[in-house]
């Protein structure tokens, strides 16, 4: 325990976090007391934009040595978390059935809760992140009892904070089994990408009638896109990202009767696919424009300085066939809203052929030297196919001197 986190805690009271209402008449969120809607994102990074954008929570997925100043830096910006507490998944090893195994999670849980939970920034305990499998039903009573015994032990350690447990999308027979074997939890998370708006109305068709939060939203994921004729994912456009957020929040909101709100993914970047989809932050820490739109959301209006917005593209190796050594002119023009100058970035990348599920880590592919030949100032460049045959992707990042930027990409094949 980190000095910062004892210094903390003694100088302010715990957070008391309670669900109040019903299924009739509608759930409600108090924090000390007061209404909260979870305007949140799933993240460890960026609390002073979370704030300034209106957002008001962030959910981690477990702890470790960087919790307690993750928890602080929160506090510090009024944000307040849903501490992820992580749990063992089949398909990397663990084996529910195994009483060893067992033990030693359940004294990770409990270790967590006593060093966490008298935090003030604390909101609700994130108990595992889609441990039920995503390539199943979801629906394993040996799981499910587990969580609800995990569910039992949080709530005996710590009785003034609900216990979340997340999964991956819901189904009849996942929910039934949630109902039967884990009583003990309060609230739902979901992830949820391309269904993301109907969640709410899925979950009344299979019974649910307790509290539910969209754990993940944002744009469709690379397994529910189009994809090129080599297996290549398309990825969205980043003006069409902006567009998925702003209106998958906006579905989910309209059920004021069992939803406590979102969590925005990710606020951050990653290299999930490609180095683009899913993060909400260039990898040098520029917003884009899917920060602005979930600030248009949650605030109703737009932030001063917005980030470059795309208009036209012209690429013609997107999803093409080409040969090796071919070149091409490529040009996009984004628009700053500002109207700020830009500055942009060419790059291209070999496919990734480190492609994980669930969202475990990946290793980006490798550039291609000398791929991009010449680009200009406004936002024009001369492309050649790499010599080597193959999938790759070209990047393009623009950025407004302000931190604000975007990236787009778009995949070609090299053939003989």
């Amino acid at each position: 325990m980190t000095a910062a986190f004892i210094v903390t805690t003694a100088l302010q009271a715990q957070s008391r976090v309670e669900i109040t209402g019903d299924a009739q008449q509608g759930y409600h969120l108090l924090v000390n007391g007061n209404p909260f809607v979870i305007k949140g994102v799933g993240g460890s990074h960026h609390f002073d934009v979370l704030a300034a954008s209106g957002g008001n929570a962030t959910r981690t997925w477990g702890v470790g040595e960087e919790t307690p100043a993750l928890l602080d830096e929160a506090h510090r910006h009024g944000i307040m978390v849903s501490l992820g507490i992580w749990l063992g998944h089949e398909r990397h090893g663990f084996d529910y059935s195994d009483p060893e195994q067992l033990e030693q999670q359940r004294r990770h849980v409990e270790e967590a809760v006593e060093k966490f939970k008298d935090h003030p920034a604390l909101l609700v305990w994130g108990l595992g992140n889609e441990m039920e499998g995503i390539q199943n039903r979801g629906d394993s009573p040996v799981i499910w009892r587990e969580i609800n015994e995990l569910a039992k032990r949080i709530k005996a350690l710590d009785p003034h904070h609900p216990v979340m447990t997340v999964v991956a999308n819901v189904n009849p027979d996942k929910v039934r089994a949630i109902q039967k074997y884990a009583p003990e939890i309060d609230i739902l998370g979901v992830n949820a990408y391309a269904g993301a708006g109907g969640i709410g109305r899925n979950l009344r068709n299979y019974g649910w009638t307790k509290p539910y939060t969209i754990a993940e939203f944002g744009l469709p994921g690379p397994w529910e896109v189009e994809q090129t004729a080599w297996g290549a994912p398309i990825e969205p456009l980043s003006r069409q990202k902006a567009g998925f957020y702003y209106g998958a929040y906006q579905q989910i909101m309209e059920d004021t009767t069992l939803c406590l709100g979102t969590f925005a993914f990710l606020w951050g970047h990653k290299q999930e696919a490609t180095a683009s989809w899913f993060g909400m932050f260039l990898p040098n820490g520029d917003k884009t424009v899917r920060v602005d739109a979930m600030t248009r959301a949650w605030t109703g209006e737009w932030p001063e300085n917005r980030a470059p917005v795309l208009r036209e593209v012209e690429v013609p190796v997107f999803n093409q066939r080409v040969k090796p050594g071919e070149q091409f002119k490529i040009r996009v023009r984004y628009e700053d809203p500002e109207g700020d100058p830009l500055t942009y970035h060419w790059e291209v990348f070999h496919e990734s052929t480190d492609r994980q599920v669930g969202g475990d880590r990946e290793q980006r592919p490798d550039s291609v030297p000398g791929a991009v030949r010449a680009t200009d100032a406004e936002g024009g460049a001369l492309l050649t196919a790499p010599q080597r045959p193959g999938a790759y992707r070209v990047f393009v990042t623009v950025t407004d001197g302000r931190g604000a930027g975007c990236m787009d990409n778009w995949p070609f094949y090299v053939s003989p």
